[in-house]
Order: structure tokens, then C-alpha cells, then sequence
């Protein structure tokens, strides 16, 4: 459980983004073809699967995030299929729970979500972004030489702070 006491120094008026955290072998698998094939000028993250991408930084947050959390088991997931993102490379995440997850965030924060995330999920994670179409298509047919389909688990709720470019990770909301 996160004391949102703890974080009452790090209210700002820059938004959070929200991800769910992964088990640590499916993480250094993501990192490690993020690192392989994003541009490194633009990669100032590890891979992640962005949930919000745009919440207020409020301490009703942190109190939500920790009931959600408290209450949800680990999961599994699936990385379903290697997918274009039209100027990068995506791997589709496939998992009821985390849907039925979001749409409980949503639901919960129905009141001020931005646009964006007021929509049905997209789960996916990123490996590949500002490239050329056909760069991005090159690592597509690259990848689904030896793609095979995996599970792997959820593990928490990671809340971010946007730095213009960078993350600062503020709180991880252990299941």
C-alpha cells in the first residue's frame, strides 16, 4: 500500500501517466527490443503499456490506485502479435483482466479523463516509433520471422510524472 502522505510533496501541475507493471523476464524482453530498434535520440523509456496518458496529479489518485490495487490479483497476459503503429513497431497485448481493469479506472475517473483516455484500451507496447513507414516495416517482417506468441504477468500499477520527454517514476501499486 502506498501512504498517499508520503507524496504529498510531489503534487505538480505536470499530468501522470499511468502503466501497468509486468513481471521482470517479460519487462527485460520488452527493454531489451526497445533498446534494440527505437531511435535512440527519442528513447528516454523503458517499455511500458500505457494505461492513462494523462490524469491530474491529485492525492485522490494515489487513494484509488491503492484500493484498486489491493483488490486485484496478479494476471497474465499475452503478447499476442507483433503490429504496425503506422511510423513504429507494437507488440499487441491480449488480456480480459487488464480490460476489465481500465474500463474500472475509467469509470472511477470518469469525470475528468481526457479524451484519449476515455476510449477503449489499446493494449500494446511499443518497440519501434518516428520511423520511416518503411523502417517500420522492415522491423515488422524482421520480428514476425521468429515471433512466437507468450503469456506473462501483471504485476502492479506503475504512476508516472510527464518531463517533457523523460518519466519520473512517483509509485508502484503492487496487486
Amino acid at each position: 500500500m502506498v501512504n498517499r502522505t508520503e507524496y504529498s510533496n510531489v503534487i505538480s501541475t505536470q499530468p501522470l501517466i499511468l502503466t501497468l507493471g509486468i513481471n521482470e523476464e517479460a519487462q527485460h524482453y520488452f527493454d531489451n527490443l526497445r533498446y534494440r530498434h527505437f531511435p535512440p535520440e527519442r528513447n528516454f523509456l523503458k517499455a511500458h503499456l500505457t494505461l492513462f496518458h494523462l490524469l491530474p496529479d491529485e492525492p485522490g489518485i494515489y487513494d484509488d490506485l491503492n484500493v484498486m490495487a489491493e483488490k486485484q490479483p496478479i494476471f497474465s497476459l499475452q503478447a499476442e502479435r507483433i503490429v504496425s503503429i503506422g511510423r513504429g513497431t507494437a507488440i499487441k497485448i491480449k488480456s480480459q483482466e487488464l480490460m476489465s481493469l481500465h474500463r474500472a479506472l475509467q469509470d472511477c475517473w470518469s469525470g475528468f479523463l481526457s479524451a484519449q483516455d476515455k476510449q477503449k484500451l489499446w493494449a500494446h507496447i511499443t518497440i519501434q516509433n518516428k520511423v520511416s513507414p518503411e523502417k517500420a516495416l522492415e522491423l515488422q517482417a524482421l520480428l514476425n520471422t521468429g515471433f512466437k506468441p507468450f503469456r506473462f504477468r501483471a504485476s502492479g500499477l506503475r504512476l508516472w510524472r510527464y518531463l517533457g520527454g523523460p518519466w519520473e517514476e512517483l509509485a508502484f501499486f503492487k496487486f
